[in-house]
């Protein structure tokens, strides 16, 4: 097996924390209410929508009509997005900035609506250190479908076993791997520079 020649991040819960408490827990005091609008209201699988390319301007009002008592928090998660993300995972930033001054070609491929991932970008520098940036909601498919994965190799003109790839889903891993890439599931910035030291990415501290 030849050496990967590119990293492949993952953005949610690899560079990036993220939660949808972390931002209605600001407007919800009550915790079994805040409880119930999570698995409710503004749900992660109805968040995912966005993932898919449906636009906020179609996802909003819709879920207005169905909760219209709860129309001003529906409205937030559009409006102050970005603070459904506390901060970084630690650590993950610093690699992705030693990679780069390394000179190792980066790319991430991300389920991120469009819209929301367009504001969030502009907040992040890092993101500056990527060659290219493959968001789902753009695209209109996200992982863990193949062919996304065939999107970035189409975009960076590099495929299979010449990727390393993390993420925080087995699944996302899982599809990766059917199509050759090396792939490796993230459970800290520890193991991650490992790994990169492992691929031949880094040296070893």
């Amino acid at each position: 097996m030849n050496a990967p020649q590119a990293v492949v991040f993952d953005v949610g819960r690899v560079m990036f924390q993220w939660q949808l408490r972390a931002l209605f827990e600001k407007l919800i005091e009550d915790e079994g209410e805040l409880d119930w609008f999570l698995e409710n209201v503004v749900t992660e699988q109805w968040h995912f929508q966005h993932d898919r390319g449906v636009m906020l301007a179609d996802m909003l009002p819709a879920r207005i009509q169905e909760f219209p008592d709860q129309a001003l928090r529906i409205a937030a998660y559009a409006a102050r997005f970005n603070e459904t993300v506390p901060g970084p995972v630690e650590g993950t930033l610093e690699l992705v900035r030693e990679l780069h001054e390394a000179g190792i070609p980066l790319y991430c491929l991300t389920n991120f609506g469009g819209e929301l991932f367009a504001a969030f970008r502009k907040t992040q520098p890092v993101f500056d250190c990527f060659d290219d940036i493959i968001v789902s909601g753009e695209e209109r498919i996200a992982k863990p479908d193949a062919q996304i994965y065939r999107i970035v190799e189409s975009r960076s003109g590099i495929s299979g076993e010449a990727l390393f790839f993390t993420d925080d889903n087995v699944e996302n891993i899982a599809a990766a791997r059917a199509l050759g890439w090396n792939a490796e599931l993230f459970t800290g910035a520890p193991a991650l520079r490992t790994q990169l030291v492992e691929f031949g990415f880094l040296q070893k501290q």
